[in-house]
């Protein structure tokens, strides 16, 4: 258990969507299964008293990334981010739960989008760099903090821009870094998986670094679907946010599958940067035990 209180529970990885998903990821995922937020509301008090823990430890981040960050090693800072997001989830009222292979460095990590807590549920457990669009830059005091984190922050469209951040994501799996990407580009319900854009897996390609996926899915803790953290359609951070307090208990679910080597194979054909899209994709619709949306 983690100073921050966040409990690392560990289960076998899921079966594919043909059997019974274990618990928490049971029953399969369908649009017609998404639950109302907030069913189970947590106290008004218990949320008062988030809100005064949630503004402290920001504060307290970004104390850190400024007095104590420049002084601090690599390893040292990893390990900072990852106490850091595990309390975050802790005063959220997020219980993480982990399952499946071990996170391996140097990978890049391949998720699913649902939420801008996403990205702090991954760093609870791999701390990693992050690619990001360029508005998140922009949000109040997290935007500060991605900056000050790794974050990569991607403008959509500059196909010259996209070369650059390429090159900085080679350049940190090289160093042996975690890098997470979101290759739907925009976040959903968490029901089902959207298309994913290959482009961003090249870098992992072209310096041979393997892609591992990781499936997202956030559940109460009867093991029901939560559409509480969804940051989707007209939703704004604000609203996500007090959905997100008022629930009393959250399970934030993640499965790690094995890593996909990208080193060409013993036919020296090299890897198409599609297939390798559609196959994490697949693996990721196996986890969370949902069916082909795009085949609707």
């Amino acid at each position: 258990m983690d100073r921050s209180g966040q409990a690392m529970e560990h289960a076998s990885h899921p079966g594919d969507c043909t059997g019974p998903a274990p618990d928490p990821f049971a029953p399969a995922l369908t649009p017609s299964s998404v639950a109302s937020r907030a069913q189970h509301p947590a106290p008004a008090a218990l949320c008062a008293w988030r809100y005064l823990r949630l503004a402290l430890h920001l504060l307290g981040g970004v104390l850190t990334l400024l007095l104590a960050a420049p002084f601090c090693a690599r390893p040292t800072l990893l390990g900072l981010r990852r106490r850091w997001s595990r309390r975050l989830l802790d005063i959220l009222g997020l219980r993480l739960q982990l399952q499946g292979a071990p996170i391996e460095p140097g990978t890049m990590l391949v998720a699913n989008h649902i939420s801008w807590v996403d990205i702090f549920v991954i760093n609870a457990v791999a701390p990693s760099a992050f690619v990001s669009k360029a508005e998140v830059r922009n949000w109040p005091v997290i935007g500060w903090l991605s900056a000050r984190s790794d974050t990569i922050f991607l403008r959509r469209g500059s196909r010259g821009h996209a070369r650059i951040i390429n090159a900085e994501i080679a350049a940190l799996l090289d160093a042996g870094d975690n890098v997470a990407i979101f290759p739907e580009g925009t976040t959903t319900d968490g029901s089902h998986v959207l298309h994913f854009h290959a482009a961003l897996l090249q870098p992992a390609i072209a310096c041979g670094h393997a892609v591992q996926p990781l499936a997202l899915s956030y559940r109460k803790p009867d093991g029901s679907y939560s559409r509480a953290p969804a940051y989707d359609g007209e939703l704004t951070l604000g609203q996500c946010l007090a959905n997100i307090v008022a629930e009393r208990e959250t399970v934030a679910c993640v499965s790690a599958a094995a890593p996909i080597e990208t080193r060409d194979g013993v036919d020296h054909r090299g890897i198409d940067r599609r297939s390798l899209a559609q196959t994490a994709r697949a693996t990721i619709m196996r986890s969370i035990g949902c069916t082909d949306h795009e085949a609707r």
